[in-house]
């Protein structure tokens, strides 16, 4: 990692690229948080820094999860594109730009880096066996094939492992194979396939590996694959498949794990075009740029051995480094979805402030890839301890004297020249651990600073002193020292917790806390009134995610359990007679009042008018509308629906609604219809 001089640097930094193919939960948060907290403290220091990222939108389980939704892939990677960015936003991930893999850079960079790599002789063809699906007309990934363990005789395990005994084999060995798509029988056909000779580059990568481009840990792993040789690396996969057309090669496509860290490149691409950014000046093979990759450990194959090998092949420069980190496990344990740990990122931010998780992740943080544990209780501990009791107590200690006795201004001279010297030093051991990536350290270092600026307040006891005639100069004196190291603090603990830091910004009247800004004293400087900064993890609030975590999970298994597609491809599951149909009681229903559920992402609580009566209804529609806009509309409820208890009360009926891709639609009758009126 280079070193934290002041010399102006050109970096580009990356998080690995998220599926789109599912929601955005607790363990990728992880990986975004650390390089957001690098990427703030980067830009803080002065560096022309820019952070890219995009979504994986290629594959085989892009197009069949879109086939089963009745939608297009291209529509399914555009609404997950924007899931996932708001998402992000939430958790306050400042991408310089996000994009797709999906997209017209990302083809003109991978056609370009597979004809380098062809035409120097890097890329061989020959023909394999693979399990085909002759239902669904399409080669089987071993993920795809289910059978029995030849091993233990488990049944339904996949084509490649045996999740019981652990044992690993090809889908041929499995017995009685089906396919997890289909359930058909696959069939052994052969295809010709494009490979990647990755053993042309064993003694660069050795070289490169050993160059400190990769965490010491990494390293001895990579040295255990290098021990036990390459294989080349299959870059190709048969149509039908989501991505992008090898070039003279028709019907075959381009592996996802090819385009997928190209989409780097492609990502930046579209940011160079749209800010006139030179990109050579970062990615030329002579560039004095730095580029770093952030990433989880369990890919630490494809970006530590293959992609610099095709970016070597390709006449590119390789990364600066690459940062692995290990998995979030919560109160100890791997994430569960029916212990409610299993939590998504909406799911979280709708009950507690993100900026509580990027602290907690941050104070954890090293430069290593040891797993992360979220221990909830300790959670709520060190985030009311440390941003609660340390950091903001010193303001509201301090802030109300300010406004009271010196009219909202500090002291024109600074009583303790020493102390706030001392914490202004104290940033240049932050910025070493802040630039290693071991963000715990630096949280120490700033925590026992807001240590000692409460001891200075206590001792000096400002709330005693402003009783006695004569003596408020003192407490003036003694509160600006105080808002002074509050400032200091700020500055060290705006990359991780920033949303914080732009309201202490907005209360000290200042336009910057970038680091340089440390080196100033505020003499007879106006600060404004004072507003809680942050508030105190409550109990309750991490219950209440948990149990909307549990929730989700039964929405899922719903979800899976309903067909989905066009009406054409939607066969009727169960056929009912006219007379069971008759006994539904239909009635049009205003509703009165709409209320968001306390604990609950997905509902909305209605309050129903049936003209001679008032029903209480909770609907899962809570992601389509807001409650206000559904005050005095009309809908359609089933009136004589025995009523359900819930954990948030009891449910008297269902209103009726469609859905589509789009979105969710209560029905809504002509509005010449009258409440309580019998729908026939």
């Amino acid at each position: 990692m280079s070193n934290t001089a002041s010399q102006p640097r050109k970096i580009l930094v990356t998080s690995a690229l998220p599926y789109a193919n599912g929601s955005i939960h607790l363990g990728h948060l992880l990986e975004y948080i650390q390089t957001d907290i690098w990427v703030r403290f980067q830009k803080s220091r002065g560096h022309e820094c820019h952070y890219v990222c995009a979504d994986d939108a290629h594959g085989t389980a892009i197009m069949l999860r879109a086939e089963m939704e009745g939608i297009s892939s291209e529509a399914l990677i555009e609404r997950v594109s924007r899931e996932h960015q708001a998402d992000f936003a939430r958790f306050g991930i400042a991408f310089d730009n996000y994009h797709s893999t999906h997209s017209p850079e990302n083809r003109t960079h991978s056609e370009h880096i597979y004809r380098a790599l062809r035409d120097a002789g890097h890329i061989a063809t020959r023909d394999i066996e693979q399990m085909y699906d002759p239902v669904k007309g399409l080669f089987l990934a071993d993920r795809f094939i289910k059978g029995i363990c030849p091993t233990c005789k488990t049944d339904d395990q996949y084509g490649d492992n045996c999740e019981a005994c652990g044992a690993t084999y090809t889908p041929a060995e499995l017995i009685d194979p089906v396919s997890a798509i289909s359930g058909a029988t696959p069939e052994v056909r052969s295809s010709t396939h494009y490979f990647f000779k990755l053993p042309d580059f064993a003694d660069f990568l050795k070289r490169w590996v050993g160059a400190g481009h990769v965490q010491p840990q990494i390293r001895n792993k990579l040295m255990e694959w290098f021990e036990s040789g390459f294989n080349e690396w299959d870059i190709s996969r048969d149509a039908p498949y989501f991505g992008f057309e090898i070039p003279d090669a028709p019907g075959k496509y381009f592996y996802v794990w090819l385009d997928a860290p190209i989409g780097y490149l492609a990502s930046f691409q579209n940011l160079c075009d749209r800010e006139g950014i030179d990109f050579d000046a970062y990615w030329d093979k002579d560039s004095d740029a730095e580029v770093y990759h952030f990433i989880g450990k369990d890919i630490v194959y494809f970006h530590a051995l293959f992609w610099p090998a095709m970016l070597e092949g390709a006449g590119l420069r390789t990364p600066t480094g690459i940062n692995c980190h290990g998995f979030v496990t919560v109160n100890g344990a791997k994430m569960s979805k029916s212990r409610g740990t299993f939590i998504k990122a909406e799911t979280y931010a709708n009950h507690l402030n993100p900026e509580y998780l990027r602290y907690y992740f941050a104070a954890k943080l090293t430069s290593g890839v040891d797993d992360l544990d979220l221990n909830l209780d300790d959670f709520a501990a060190r985030v009311n301890a440390d941003l609660v009791g340390k950091v903001v107590n010193i303001a509201s200690r301090c802030a109300g004297f300010i406004r009271k006795l010196g009219g909202g201004s500090l002291s024109t001279h600074c009583a303790e020249p020493d102390l706030i010297a001392r914490f202004i030093d104290a940033g240049d051991a932050i910025a070493e651990d802040y630039e290693a990536r071991e963000f715990g350290h630096a949280m120490r270092k700033i925590m026992e600073l807001a240590d000692e600026a409460n001891t200075y307040i206590a001792d000096k006891q400002p709330w005693v002193l402003a009783k006695e005639n004569g003596r408020e100069q003192e407490v003036i004196d003694i509160c600006s020292v105080g808002i002074n190291l509050f400032r200091q603090l700020m500055v060290y603990l705006a990359p991780v917790v920033p949303t914080m830091a732009d309201d202490a910004r907005a209360f000290l009247k200042l336009d910057s806390l970038d680091w340089h800004t440390r080196q100033d004293v505020l003499l007879d400087h106006d600060i404004a009134k004072f507003k809680p900064l942050m508030t105190r993890v409550e109990r309750d609030k991490i219950d209440a995610v948990t149990e909307a975590s549990k929730e989700d999970l039964a929405e899922e298994k719903k979800m899976k359990d309903t067909p989905k597609g066009p009406l054409a491809e939607d066969p009727i599951r169960e056929q009912i007679d006219f007379e069971d149909f008759a006994k539904v009681d239909l009635r049009i229903a205003r509703i009165a009042k709409a209320d968001y559920v306390e604990g609950a992402d997905k509902l909305l609580k209605l309050t129903l008018d049936l003209g001679s009566e008032s029903r209480t209804v909770f609907a899962g529609i809570r992601s389509a509308y807001a409650p206000e806009a559904l005050e005095g509309h009309l809908t359609v409820m089933v009136a004589n629906l025995a009523p359900r208890k819930m954990r948030f009360g009891v449910s008297e009926g269902m209103v009726l609604a469609a859905s589509n891709d789009q979105g969710i639609y209560l029905l809504e009758p002509h509005s010449g219809a009258e409440p309580g009126q019998r729908v026939t």
